[in-house]
């Protein structure tokens, strides 16, 4: 038992969130060195001490901890933004739960708080840089995201003119889009170009990475909020908002929840959105274009699939049209060529063999990679087999673990950041036990990135 609890307190005091756990009388009996250092407190300032003698800015009413100690009912991801005791300006998700003993007394509240305040900054600078832009030059509207068009995507296959054709007429509608590719195979690209093509052209286009928030946040920066919503919430327009009259494009939609998928489909069905916290209805007119890696009918609702799925383009992997490779190659070398000053004009036919039978599970990026690679080596003249990646001249046998591994930690590292970093609920997501996910973290290192990360942020908030 000594050693259970010994081994608890090292799991616990190396968490990279903050865990406060109370009794029923509202004393704190555990505070990590995480959820200290949000606070810009020490653990000893806090330990035995009662919560609102610690924090007197709370009451009974807005403690959280005290709240769920008292009532036994979960409080599960509520946001906050406040300033800690060293003046810092932090965001955090919480989640609180009730502890009862094993005949089902209540003991007190464990509060789990994740701190956001890097990625919430960084979100809310990039919604109001774009608020600026839109209201100081209206005539730039349509320039400030969707730069690509039609005759920018390279490529003469058949299965990619198809997709072409059938995008361009999709432009001149006001249907919602789904673009189903693989990484690195131009979906936003494509995306773009029915954007410029479209009678929104100029009129706003904002992108937004599903998988690049953790789902409390995404709600606010998606849908806007109004002051007093969340602790530290103000007044600000969301995406939906300022896309007003032109395309909102969601990047990666498979990553968004359940909860906040049905409220994207509310404001489809409705043209009307809620802002967090408020109480009436805005109308918007967006027009609703979105992309995913995966198979959508896995990932989305089902009335969500059927409301989004009434165009349904599907970019082709470049494996699948090797015979775009030389041209595709023509263009980065040209491209590489201004950028790095270098003079090279093509490819050897042995090399071009060799780039021909690869499979590209990169596609179009890993390519673009492969050309700029050849190219620091190469200053004029023809890119050579030596010249290519070194993985290019290994036996084939040797190149699938890798590639398994890669995909391996991508799912996995997704799975994390859609489920905010709950290995329990990723470990659902990607149907596998929670002890075998938990090993895979550490051989792929996600808390050292984690923790490297967060070191950044506080570094950048200095």
């Amino acid at each position: 038992m000594h050693l259970e609890h010994a081994l608890l307190e090292v799991v616990l005091s190396h968490s990279n969130e903050g865990i406060h756990m109370v009794d029923t009388a509202g004393i704190t009996r555990y505070y990590n060195r995480a959820a200290a250092t949000m606070d810009g407190l020490e653990p000893e300032e806090v330990l035995g001490k009662h919560v609102l003698e610690v924090f007197p800015s709370l009451d009974k009413g807005t403690s959280t901890l005290l709240k769920v100690a008292r009532t036994g009912k979960p409080i599960v991801d509520q946001q906050q933004v406040y300033t800690n005791f060293r003046g810092v300006e932090i965001s955090s998700v919480n989640t609180t739960l009730p502890i009862f003993g094993q005949e089902g007394h209540l003991l007190g509240a464990v509060e789990v708080a994740q701190d956001i305040s890097g990625t919430r900054k960084l979100a809310e600078q990039i919604i109001d840089l774009r608020r600026r832009l839109h209201s100081e030059d209206p005539a730039t509207k349509g320039e400030q995201g969707a730069r690509y068009h039609f005759s920018d995507i390279i490529g003469e296959s058949r299965t990619l003119r198809e997709v072409l054709t059938r995008g361009a007429l999709a432009a001149h509608t006001e249907s919602p889009v789904m673009v189903i590719g693989e990484t690195g195979t131009g979906k936003e690209l494509l995306v773009q170009s029915i954007h410029n093509a479209s009678m929104r052209s100029h009129r706003p286009f904002i992108a937004q990475n599903c998988a690049a928030l953790p789902e409390s946040l995404l709600d606010a920066i998606l849908f806007g909020s109004v002051k007093g919503s969340f602790t530290g919430a103000q007044d600000r327009p969301g995406l939906f908002e300022l896309a007003n009259g032109g395309t909102l494009f969601l990047d990666e939609l498979n990553a968004m929840p359940f909860q906040l998928q049905a409220k994207l489909l509310r404001v489809l069905e409705t043209g009307e959105l809620r802002r967090l916290g408020d109480v009436r209805s805005r109308k918007v007119d967006v027009r609703i274009i979105v992309a995913m890696s995966a198979d959508p009918r896995q990932s989305l609702r089902p009335d969500l699939f059927y409301r989004l799925n009434v165009v349904a383009l599907e970019l082709p992997p470049l494996r699948q049209r090797k015979e775009d490779i030389p041209l595709l190659c023509r263009h980065f070398i040209k491209r590489f060529n201004s950028r790095l000053g270098t003079r090279v004009q093509g490819v050897t036919p042995e090399a071009a063999k060799m780039l021909a039978a690869w499979q590209w599970p990169g596609n179009i990026r890993e390519l673009s990679n492969c050309i700029e690679s050849c190219l620091n080596f190469r200053s004029e003249g023809y890119i050579e087999p030596k010249d290519l990646p070194e993985h290019f001249h290994r036996p084939a046998e040797k190149l699938l673990r890798p590639e398994l591994e890669r995909l391996e930690k991508n799912m996995i590292f997704q799975a994390m950041n859609r489920t905010g970093g709950n290995i329990s609920k990723a470990a659902d997501t990607l149907g596998i036990p929670r002890q075998t996910l938990q090993r895979k973290l550490g051989k792929y290192k996600w808390h050292d990135i984690c923790n490297k990360n967060n070191h950044q942020q506080k570094q950048e908030g200095k």
